[in-house]
């Protein structure tokens, strides 16, 4: 029947549109964790170098001089920064703290301001990187979040228009069905299935059982005296209980 194969493909579309939304939701989700795991993979390891960097000027003597276990640990912290380099601007300042090396740890007290200046540009460079790429994995999630809502939209609105298709095209007519068997059950035996703008498939069904009604009650008739009723041809008038009603 065409009623069933539309309601059927109904059926599909409202499926398959929940199964979109979804795989997008997923698929938004999935865009938004690697924009914050670059945060923190990219920018953090920098950071923390400069912090342990900072950490190892605050403990020079009272001459401004670094042990070697200290020049040591400060290399290293330099060279964790000079392996993470993920801006353009970072290059230029991580030269500029190495060509200074020497004097500061002469204890020149020059030189050592140079270098806390360089540590905290390389820092601001990162934390700069970091508001940038928080922006965009925040722009992923606002624009995300709304592709969310308007799939959501065309989900409801498809199901609004499925629902008026089905309660039209099926519902309203069970519900003539309905209305005319238990008519019919009552005494009203002229009561027959009428309708407006039907489908096809329930159109033949009316059909069906007007005509169904139209000979019984002919059966029911003999030259204008009702005569002895006969076993109904509907399911549920005699002796049996409405499959329509409760």
């Amino acid at each position: 029947m065409r009623l069933a194969q539309a309601v059927r493909v109904g059926s599909w579309v409202l499926i398959g549109l929940n199964l979109l939304m979804a795989t997008g939701t997923i698929a938004i989700f999935s865009r938004m964790a690697p924009a914050i795991a670059v945060i923190m993979d990219r920018n953090d390891r920098t950071l923390q170098a400069c912090e342990d960097m900072l950490a190892i000027l605050a403990m020079v003597d009272e001459q401004g001089r670094l042990t070697r276990s200290e020049q040591q640990a400060f290399r290293a912290a330099l060279q964790r920064a000079k392996e993470n380099i993920t801006e353009t601007q970072e290059p230029e300042t991580l030269e500029r703290l190495e060509t200074r090396l020497p004097l500061m740890f002469s204890g020149d007290i020059s030189a050592r301001r140079q270098t806390v200046e360089a540590i905290l540009h390389l820092a601001q460079i990162n934390r700069d990187a970091m508001t940038v790429a928080d922006r965009h994995a925040h722009h992923l999630g606002r624009n995300g979040a709304w592709g969310v809502v308007f799939m959501a939209l065309a989900t409801f609105l498809a199901g609004l228009i499925f629902l008026r298709s089905l309660t039209r095209r099926v519902i309203t007519p069970l519900e003539e069905i309905h209305t005319v068997m238990n008519a019919h059950r009552n005494g009203d035996t002229m009561r027959r299935c009428t309708g407006v703008e039907l489908a096809q498939d329930v159109a033949a069904v009316f059909t069906g059982i007007n005509e169904m009604l139209d000979r019984q009650h002919a059966t029911t008739h003999v030259d204008g005296e009702i005569a002895p009723a006969k076993t109904p041809l509907l399911p549920g008038s005699v002796g049996t209980k409405d499959p329509w009603t409760n």
